[in-house]
């Protein structure tokens, strides 16, 4: 799972540490897999599920249920034969100095009592953890030991955001939408995806299903579906400012690191007359084939990534609250 580093302006624990909690991130999800996959094997219950309720969830007064109590059955030898792993690139975990254990309240991963299926396979194990794991990482992603950030609830609801952190390798650092300040100025960019080798910066253009994104002018592009048509501001127009703020926080910080930029619609199609310099386009067409060449990308984070993380994250405007303030106005309400 690519990793989130950023989003919006909520607050981000890899701003306090971004050389530890890539690696422990990394061991999180491997711990937390491995004990499902053992549990599912054997179908016996494990102990140390018991003792995964988080403190905060307790003040808050709702119980959390393992996904164990869920999951207690056995499986017939012949089900559970040839089992894959969940794909858990194991190149941070290399790198990592040895830190012991990890504190309690950043290693528990809960899963929320929404599992109302028993997984027959091991195909439908790996989808029901990487999408508890997904609701988690959404928490990992605005939360720090102390701080913690309102997070909408349409992230949670994401299928773009869903697709790139499940799909994408661990060493892929993702900015969703990041809030940075430019001459002290607030600057929503759209999605800033930084792999070991190169930036990719994306602008999604997506509305109805089947929609054509016409390129025929400077500022405004014309939007056809069906036999309807209406002018839209030209997405490149973003694009291009979103790579122009980058290439200077990159510049600025002695970062070396090319940038691409992406232009995608998963639902629609682009009619471009000409080319783009440094664009790529990817449509409906594309989509699929653009996902799986990323998904494959087998390098381990380097140093000019976390370097380019870094100098983005220094940028970025935060909005949090203080653990106990949140805790206080949950027993208001």
């Amino acid at each position: 799972m690519a990793q989130l580093v950023k989003l919006q302006d909520y607050i981000s624990r890899y701003q306090i540490d971004l050389s530890r909690y890539p690696t422990q991130f990394v061991r999180l999800k491997k711990i937390q897999w491995d004990r499902v996959k053992q549990q599912w094997v054997s179908g016996e219950e494990a102990p140390q599920w018991e003792q995964l309720e988080s403190v905060e969830e307790e003040k808050e007064g709702r119980k959390t249920f393992s996904l164990f109590e869920k999951l207690k059955f056995k499986k017939a030898p012949k089900q559970i034969e040839n089992i894959e792993e969940v794909e858990i690139s194991h190149e941070l975990l290399s790198q990592e100095n040895d830190e012991g254990e990890i504190p309690e309240e950043e290693t528990t991963l809960f899963f929320e009592p929404n599992i109302v299926y028993h997984p027959k396979t091991i195909e439908e194990l790996k989808k029901m953890f990487l999408d508890q794991f997904f609701h988690f990482q959404i928490k990992w992603a605005s939360s720090t030991v102390r701080e913690k950030s309102y997070v909408d609830p349409k992230f949670l609801r994401d299928s773009f955001l869903r697709n790139i952190l499940q799909r994408f390798p661990d060493s892929f650092l993702v900015f969703y939408y990041p809030i940075i300040k430019v001459k002290k100025a607030p600057v929503e960019l759209d999605i800033v995806l930084l792999t070991p080798t190169e930036c990719l910066c994306i602008t999604v253009a997506e509305q109805e299903n089947q929609a054509v994104f016409v390129g025929d002018g400077d500022r405004f592009w014309t939007k056809k579906f069906g036999n309807a048509s209406k002018k839209m501001l030209n997405p490149l127009i973003q694009l291009n400012r979103m790579e122009t703020v980058v290439s200077k926080i990159f510049l600025e910080n002695d970062v070396e690191m090319p940038i691409r930029k992406i232009l995608l619609s998963r639902n629609g199609y682009f009619d471009y007359p000409g080319t783009v310099f440094n664009v790529q386009f990817v449509d409906k067409r594309d989509y699929p084939q653009w996902m799986q060449q990323l998904r494959l990308s087998s390098s381990p984070m380097k140093h000019m990534q976390i370097r380019a993380a870094k100098a983005i994250l220094q940028t970025v405007q935060t909005t949090s609250f203080n653990r106990d303030i949140w805790n206080v106005e949950k027993e208001q309400e």
